[in-house]
């Protein structure tokens, strides 16, 4: 029974690093489902064992690099003491995983397309969002950001910029990249309190 499961985990492993490979490199529409096939060394029926169709796959792709990034974020997060220092550290974090060919090309250019917007939109709230949201909130308990609208709308705020800031990073050189990581902290320091 326990090497069933191990054989099972081994397949849907399998499936998700090649398909997450094939679709960094050639995009969710011009991956087919047998090269997918090949590539992992199964049958139709071990896919479809494990996810109902292509489409499914993708987003336990996604999902899994959503997960990459949480984790991300968290460790860069949790190695600061003020929430403020923390709301930074993750939001660079982030972006640099984001930065990745792979992720990028994937859960930024593709899946809102491929899973529609409010199911790429829940996968987010889930993960990322959900994590600077809470960032947010921290650092306005702190009294490290001020803003009247609340913790949801200055996240928004921020997720918004630092999406945008990710879809034109993929094509800047290192100079644009580390000028939008200070950006990105100049942004969030924009919220902090006055300073004399």
């Amino acid at each position: 029974m326990a090497k069933n499961a191990d054989r099972s985990a081994a397949t849907r492993g399998r499936l998700m690093s090649v398909a997450r490979a094939l679709f960094a490199a050639d995009g969710y529409a011009a991956t087919g489902t047998e090269t997918i096939l090949d590539g992992a060394g199964v049958k139709r029926g071990a896919l479809y064992h494990h996810f109902r169709d292509k489409a499914e796959l993708f987003e336990a792709v996604c999902r899994e690099l959503a997960e990459e990034a949480a984790a991300a974020i968290v460790t860069a997060a949790g190695r600061e003491t003020r929430a403020y220092d923390a709301l930074v550290a993750g939001s660079l974090a982030w972006f640099d995983v984001m930065l990745r060919p792979d992720v990028r090309r994937i859960l930024v250019i593709e899946a809102p397309g491929v899973l529609g917007w409010e199911h790429w939109n829940a996968l987010d709230a889930q993960h990322g969002f959900g994590l600077l949201k809470q960032g947010v909130a921290a650092a306005l308990d702190e009294g490290s950001l001020i803003f009247d609208g609340g913790a949801g709308t200055l996240a928004l705020l921020f997720n918004g910029a630092m999406n945008g800031a990710v879809v034109h990073a993929g094509a800047a050189d290192a100079d644009d990249i580390s000028a939008i990581r200070q950006g990105i902290v100049a942004l969030i320091a924009a919220f902090g309190p006055a300073r004399d």
